[in-house]
């Protein structure tokens, strides 16, 4: 157990925003605190925070002098790498979070989406998705959160968009129409269609080369525009129906 009074948060917290500690405040004055702070020692006899900033705020709103703790003895970069990682690893992130944060992974530490994807327990095409988010145009970006656009699938469908000036119509006409995910799917298919004649009869391919075996996968889709979820919805359907026919035929 360590005192509050000489613990201090981490300045370069990656998290934008502590949020309302309100619940946390009444179950840690109620039940305390369940999940130990991740700190480093410092110099001066005092502690920093690698993990943990909300428990802590709560902890001192709730009265608490003391929490557990656990020490880690790690350098400055590890301590931003955990800080970042713990941060991904909450559930209440939200797309912008989440997307600006695996960026963040990549960018400072040199990690690929495979790498990403392992260190948080995610699939490879999660963080490649949720990372595009990242790609949106200040512009974009801004206008999104005016309009009060938010969800992860409505910012997948707007960085989709060909072109700055084509993503800045497709937020107008969603914000104007409050379009939900499929109306939005719909749209920008029907945006991508206008001013030409679609071929439904040309194949639309979806390829897997595993980066650890000799295994590969090749899927071809009767279809002009597909999503990356309807392949991986469908795949998850054909190797259910597999397993369970193994267990039947068992």
């Amino acid at each position: 157990m360590i005192t509050l009074d000489l613990i201090d948060p981490n300045p370069d917290q990656p998290r934008i925003e502590i949020g309302d500690l309100t619940e946390l405040t009444s179950s840690i004055r109620d039940k305390g605190v369940l999940e130990p702070l991740l700190v480093r020692p410092c110099a001066d006899g005092r502690w920093l925070i690698i993990a943990g900033e909300r428990r802590w705020r709560a902890a001192r709103a709730a009265g608490l002098q003391e929490v557990p703790c656990i020490e880690l003895d790690v350098d400055d970069r590890a301590v931003a790498e955990i800080a970042l990682i713990e941060n991904l690893q909450r559930k209440d992130l939200t797309a912008w979070e989440e997307a600006d944060g695996l960026q963040a992974l990549c960018d400072r530490y040199g990690y690929t989406h495979e790498e990403v994807a392992r260190k948080l327990g995610k699939s490879r095409s999660t963080v490649t998705e949720a990372i595009s988010i990242a790609s949106l145009p200040p512009a974009i970006r801004e206008r999104c959160r005016h309009a009060d656009i938010a969800s992860k699938s409505l910012l997948l469908q707007i960085v989709r968009q060909p072109d700055e000036s084509s993503m800045q119509d497709f937020v107008e006409q969603v914000s104007r129409n409050n379009l939900k995910r499929e109306d939005a799917r719909a749209l920008r298919k029907a945006n991508l269609y206008k001013g030409s004649v679609p071929h439904p009869n040309k194949p639309a391919i979806y390829r897997y080369d595993s980066p650890s075996s000799n295994f590969k996968l090749e899927i071809s889709f009767q279809a002009l525009v597909f999503e990356q979820e309807d392949v991986l919805k469908a795949l998850r359907e054909v190797v259910e129906s597999q397993e369970l026919s193994s267990l039947i035929t068992k």
